[in-house]
């Protein structure tokens, strides 16, 4: 049972990073060097469908990386169980003002405003990254060390 939670743990926290590194290195440079009504009009999907994928890797990958820290009394599990975790508030508190201005109805989309919205949701996206690089690193180190 504890294998299986430690894989599952790392496969999920590395899809995460996965995706939120595309994200920041990948897909926002791109969209950003398109036009600013272009690069809001497609935020809003990839947004969308993102959320789905991502919220629910971030809480498989924390769960199951507390069932491994309570099925081996390791630490170093519960501490990436919460770094992973800690992408939850960072989005809900610090990242979601920004979605919610960017997806308010009306918004001018080629506004200078909407460009520098769009440029800092990027900054904080970056933060998810970091996090969850954070949280894969001590899964894998972990996972090779068992």
């Amino acid at each position: 049972m504890l294998e299986i939670a430690q894989l599952i743990t790392t496969l999920s926290c590395g899809l995460f990073t996965g995706a939120a590194v595309y994200i920041n290195l990948v897909e926002h440079p791109a969209r950003m060097g398109c036009s600013t009504q272009i690069a809001a009009t497609v935020w809003a999907p990839s947004y969308k469908r993102a959320t789905v994928m991502q919220a629910s890797l971030a809480v498989i990958s924390f769960i199951t990386g507390i069932i491994c820290w309570l099925l081996s009394g390791g630490l170093w599990w519960l501490m990436g169980a919460m770094a992973i975790f800690s992408v939850v508030p960072v989005t809900l508190l610090i990242i979601m003002p920004t979605n919610q201005q960017l997806l308010m109805p009306g918004r001018d989309l080629a506004s200078a405003e909407t460009r520098l919205l769009l440029e800092r949701w990027g900054n904080l996206h970056a933060v998810r990254s970091i996090l969850s690089f954070a949280a894969f690193l001590i899964f894998l180190i972990l996972l090779v060390g068992t």
